[in-house]
């Protein structure tokens, strides 16, 4: 019996069975695919267990890492839509304890503000202390002049946009998720867990893993992604502290379905479901190329939006470290949302999204 349950449109058969064929081969253990192609939502897949052999349903939500940073732009970018802050503006200027260094909220937004890592070496617990961590960067000195080029803020960056949010809004950017794009949007997602009980455990793909996604001790990528630790540690993924506290950057939870309906959204000019959350042009501007060169993090050539990462067939979205992933290709009116609890490289999602493309292509 298969372990995949859901629709897909007769068209997109093929993404069903390269889907199934996924946990057939033990690649997957549990995870979601949804596909939105002109606005209709034609692929909405689950399959697998979430822990302990309970089936994945279609409430079932994951932690996806990285894959949650354009959601936490949108939040700011709501704000910037709002008037209540410029693109241009110091930070400073919003958050007086930050350094007044020249770095910006286009900057932040960009990866290009010169503080990819936390500077003070903290223990898993510091993820509950959201005013020392945004304590840390605001006294950071920046790796390098702001603006003049991208590392990703693995870590940092939702702390960063985070404490802007809250110092222009006055509400934790968890709480302006739900309320702001969540809500109105109807989309099943949170920062931590939203005190669900339906939440899938993440696995490792490979005992390595921890280690192997990190980088070298030493280096920028491991100085990034180490610190607080806890982020590769299962107990804390699979616990209250990872749960139970906004960490915007990594610890969003959601489906499949919520991520590819976000980009569809952002395909029809900030509106989902009759909701303008974003102006045409703000949702335009989000998407729009700030930096086009090597990432220092990720060490290969990146060009980066407000939130998104481009490509050069014009599509945007963004991956979590582990495969989780959502990417919107305006030219064929395609949003893709992927899901995973089981941290591995991206062959997966290459494999169905050659499926999907094979389709909208065709």
């Amino acid at each position: 019996m298969s372990q995949v349950t859901g629709h897909a449109d007769a068209d997109f058969t093929s993404v069903r069975e390269v889907f199934e064929r996924l946990f057939a081969d033990g690649r997957e253990t549990g995870a979601g695919i949804a596909v939105v192609h002109q606005g209709r939502l034609v692929v909405d897949l689950v399959g697998g267990s979430r822990a302990d052999g309970q089936p994945w349903t279609p409430r079932t939500v994951v932690a996806v890492y990285s894959t949650g940073k354009p959601f936490a732009a949108a939040c700011l970018m709501i704000l910037v839509d709002r008037g209540l802050v410029g693109l241009d503006d110091p930070v400073h200027r919003h958050w007086p304890e930050f350094a007044d260094d020249g770095t910006t909220v286009r900057h932040v937004l960009a990866h290009t503000a010169g503080r990819p890592a936390f500077p003070t070496p903290r223990p898993s617990a510091a993820w509950a202390d959201w005013p020392t961590l945004v304590a840390d960067l605001a006294g950071a000195t920046p790796m390098w002049t702001p603006g003049t080029t991208a590392a990703e803020h693995a870590l940092t960056y939702g702390h960063l946009i985070g404490e802007l949010v809250r110092r222009v809004d006055g509400r934790p950017i968890g709480r302006f998720l739900a309320e702001e794009v969540a809500g109105p949007w109807r989309l099943d997602l949170a920062f931590g867990s939203g005190g669900r009980q339906d939440v899938a455990d993440l696995v490792f793909g490979d005992p390595e893993w921890p280690t192997t996604s990190v980088g070298e001790p030493g280096s920028l990528r491991h100085r990034a992604l180490a610190n607080p630790d806890g982020c590769r540690d299962l107990a804390v993924l699979n616990g209250p502290l990872w749960r139970d506290n906004d960490v915007p950057a990594v610890n969003m939870h959601t489906t499949a379905s919520a991520v590819a309906r976000f980009y569809a959204g952002m395909l029809a000019g900030g509106v989902l479901d009759g909701h303008q959350m974003l102006s045409a042009e703000t949702a335009a501007e989000m998407t729009r190329v700030q930096h086009d060169g090597t990432d220092q993090l990720l060490d290969r050539p990146v060009k980066w939006a407000l939130g998104f990462q481009i490509d050069d067939d014009g599509s945007f979205g963004h991956g979590g470290i582990g495969g989780s992933c959502g990417y919107a290709l305006p030219s064929a009116g395609l949003a893709v949302g992927f899901v995973t609890r089981r941290l591995a490289d991206f062959d997966r999602l290459d494999e169905l999204d050659a499926a999907v493309m094979g389709v909208v292509q065709a």
